[in-house]
């Protein structure tokens, strides 16, 4: 039995007719020859794993702080006379010893100019998911990447000057943000395609991008506390500085390539390029008529656009449904909203652990694995999210449902979040963007 991936160029793993059936029932890299793996502890790899993660944690923060920040920043008059639903629920809400504080300015927007608000973040983002790719490819991951998230720390620090100023500067701020936030996925997935061997790559990826899902839970109860005992604009200041302290650290320890690295041992470099050399090709040009032909590649793409579209709609209007239908004050809110992206978190990186362990120790093949983390992480959110449209102002079970729809979500990054990689690792810096972001946003 052959490999999916060794001895073929990327041209011929993308291509649908090239006995896909033979070749995804065999693990991945079996009976191929494999340096012995370099210690994990210390090592540059997972070095690069653990500041990935708190630069996608600083990420998500910086993304999701105005999803609680502006239900503290709208005047909750303007909201309810628009809201037909805001009263079927009672309000619950224990009273606190510790008054609100209400120092913050108040604006006068109705729920439409609160969507465009949230919304506008999505109109930057698309823009800049395929040119960062190909930015990627020519300038290293490491530079796009860092300096996507000081632009977008630099512009969250002006977040309340562009309110004051109005709806328009606000909006175009956002859409600057993401702009910034853009070229971010792109410019990781290149890294990882020089870093990652083929055998650890689940939990080098779901290590990294479990950073998104900690910063959400971290930054959702903060900036309700924030909200609640300060005031608002203090979330945009506390975000923008950590995402500045982050980048001086970026730049200081990382590299973009284990070659270029400065103090990575001989051993783990040479772990690290002889799992990798059977997979890399040495063609240049991408492949773009037999992309467009893959039916792996299309998969990925209805895969990513169908669980984006339920992710950021819950995302970045949770907060919104905690305060107007389930009745849950600003500090409340914050708690709660973060409660299913910890359990997200927490299933990421164990699904990571678990991917590898199954290729590696039990010999389940590269494919098999895919289908079955991405069948779990897709089927499994979609039931309870459905559920928890049917249960009304049971506030215990909304809470459940949805935590468990986007626990079961954390599936999905070691499924078909990663199998780029798998398919073509040699374009991953220009045919790893996430274009179903584009269409799902």
């Amino acid at each position: 039995m052959r490999s999916p991936v060794r001895g073929r160029s990327p041209v011929q793993v993308l291509s649908p007719i090239d006995g896909e059936e033979a070749s995804d029932n065999t693990p991945l890299l079996q009976g191929a020859p494999q340096a012995e793996a370099a210690p994990v502890c210390c090592s540059a790899r997972y070095n690069l794993a653990v500041l990935a993660f708190f630069g996608f944690f600083v990420l998500y923060a910086l993304r999701v702080n105005l999803s609680v920040a502006l239900v503290d920043m709208v005047d909750s008059n303007t909201t309810l006379a628009d809201n037909r639903t805001s009263k079927e629920c009672a309000e619950h809400s224990a009273s606190n010893k510790v008054l609100h504080n209400q120092m913050g300015k108040r604006y006068q927007w109705d729920a439409e100019t609160q969507g465009w608000i949230l919304g506008s973040f999505f109109y930057g983002y698309i823009i800049t998911q395929i040119p960062g790719g190909y930015i990627a490819s020519k300038v290293g991951g490491k530079l796009l990447l860092g300096f996507g998230i000081l632009g977008t720390s630099i512009f969250t620090l002006f977040t309340p000057i562009a309110a004051d100023f109005g709806v328009g500067a606000l909006i175009v701020l956002r859409a600057l943000e993401g702009l910034g936030e853009g070229v971010t996925f792109p410019a990781m997935h290149g890294m990882w395609s020089s870093w990652a061997p083929p055998l650890e790559r689940s939990k080098l990826l779901s290590i990294s991008y479990a950073g998104a899902q900690l910063g959400t839970v971290i930054s959702l109860p903060l900036s309700g506390i924030i909200c609640f005992y300060m005031n608002w604009t203090y979330v945009f200041y506390l975000f923008g500085i950590v995402g500045i302290i982050w980048f001086a650290l970026w730049m200081w320890l990382v590299s973009d390539s284990p070659e270029t690295h400065k103090s990575i041992s001989h051993s783990e470099k040479e772990y690290i390029l002889s799992s990798l050399k059977n997979q890399l090709s040495s063609q240049k040009t991408v492949p773009w008529i037999p992309m467009l032909k893959s039916l792996p590649l299309w998969a990925i793409v209805v895969a990513h656009f169908s669980y984006n579209w339920s992710f950021y709609t819950l995302l970045t209007l949770l907060p919104t449904y905690m305060k107007e239908i389930l009745r849950f004050n600003v500090q409340e809110n914050g708690i709660l909203s973060a409660v299913p992206y910890f359990g997200c978190w927490l299933c990421m990186i164990l699904s990571g652990q678990a991917a590898d362990h199954l290729r590696a120790k039990w010999n389940f093949s590269t494919i098999c694995v895919r289908r079955i983390f991405s069948l779990i992480g897709m089927i499994g959110p979609a039931v309870f999210l459905v559920a928890a449209g049917f249960i009304g102002c049971d506030y215990s079970l909304a809470v459940a449902f949805l935590t468990i729809s986007t626990t079961l979500g954390g599936f999905c990054a070691s499924g078909f979040s990663i199998n780029h990689l798998d398919i073509a690792p040699s374009f991953c810096k220009r045919r790893c963007t996430p274009t179903p972001y584009l269409l799902s946003s």
